[in-house]
Order: C-alpha cells, then sequence, then structure tokens
C-alpha cells in the first residue's frame, strides 16, 4: 500500500473551546521561551560553570589533605571540616555518602569543589532549591556564600544503587 494524500476537505480549522485551548497553550509557550533565558541569568541558581579534569585519585588526595588540615570535629564518625573564609572546600561524593560534613560561615564565599568517585550522583542542597549533577573525573567548582544559618542537608538525587536512599550529607553554616 502506498501513501496516499488524505481525502479532499480532511482538514477543519479548530473551532470554539479548542481555539481558546489552542491560545493557551500559545501563551504558555511564549511564557516559558521568555522564562529559561530570564532564569539563566537573573535566577542566582546557576553554577559557575568552571569544572576540571581530575582523577578520582587526586581529587581524592586533595580531600584528604583538606580534611586532614582543617578538622575541627566530628559528626557521627564523618569529619567536620571548616575551610577559611573566602577559601577552598572540598566535598567528595562516594557510594553512599558525602565527605566530610563542611562547616562554612554565614556572609562568606566559598569555593567548593565537588567530585565523584566511582559513578554519577546528584548534589540537591535541601531545603534550598539548589541541584547539581556530579560526575566522575570532573572536579566542579561552585561559589557559595550562605546567606543563612543552619544545619543544611544534601542528599543524592540521581539513582545511585542499592544504598542511595542513605546517601546524605551536612553543611553547616554558623554566623
Amino acid at each position: 500500500m502506498s501513501i496516499q494524500s488524505p481525502a479532499a476537505g480532511w482538514f477543519k480549522a479548530p473551532s470554539g473551546s479548542e481555539r481558546v485551548w489552542i491560545g493557551i497553550a500559545m501563551a504558555w509557550c511564549i511564557v516559558m521561551t521568555i522564562a529559561m533565558p530570564y532564569w539563566l541569568f537573573f535566577g542566582k541558581q546557576n553554577s559557575t560553570g568552571e569544572a576540571y579534569r581530575v582523577t578520582p585519585a587526586d581529587f581524592a588526595a586533595r580531600v584528604g589533605t583538606f580534611v586532614e588540615s582543617h578538622k575541627v570535629g566530628e559528626l557521627q564518625g564523618v569529619p567536620i571540616v571548616e575551610p577559611a573564609p573566602g577559601g577552598d572546600a572540598y566535598l567528595l561524593a562516594r557510594m553512599w555518602q558525602w565527605f566530610p560534613v563542611l562547616k562554612l560561615r554565614k556572609g562568606q564565599t566559598y569555593r567548593v569543589h565537588i567530585s565523584s568517585m566511582d559513578l554519577q550522583h546528584g548534589f540537591s542542597l535541601q531545603p534550598l532549591n539548589m541541584n547539581f549533577q556530579v560526575l566522575p573525573t570532573y572536579d566542579h567548582v561552585l561559589t557559595l556564600t550562605p546567606t543563612s544559618a543552619g544545619e543544611f542537608t544534601i542528599v543524592c538525587n540521581e539513582f545511585c544503587g542499592i544504598g542511595h536512599h542513605l546517601m546524605t550529607g551536612r553543611i553547616l553554616v554558623e554566623e
């Protein structure tokens, strides 16, 4: 059977409520098209786009050095690390843990280096709406300035295996 042209008069122009729904859909498309570039430049949720290639072993060594030189305590067996205000902080994702716990100061800016040791993880900072994909062999640098004090939970929002639901971490922000 060959493809044939439809019979003459098959197309009927939209009418009545169908026209209203098409108008609403078109208006929504225009709003979303404008919102995307607006959110990119003014949404303040985008990363700086800074990322570098790094081997997992090299990144783990940097995290180890960072923890040794800035450790100030321990929370449930995980070191609490306080970087100098304005300095670099390191956060490592691995099945199924965020390491270490970061302790930051409100109003200070930090460069937080994040990488994964094994596979793709999702960095989701709660209760803020901050989400970021963490990939192995990349050192992603996020510039953060905490604007409120408190305890913030990091959850993995990318399914990473049987222990995915246990993968949580902490960022502590003090005045």
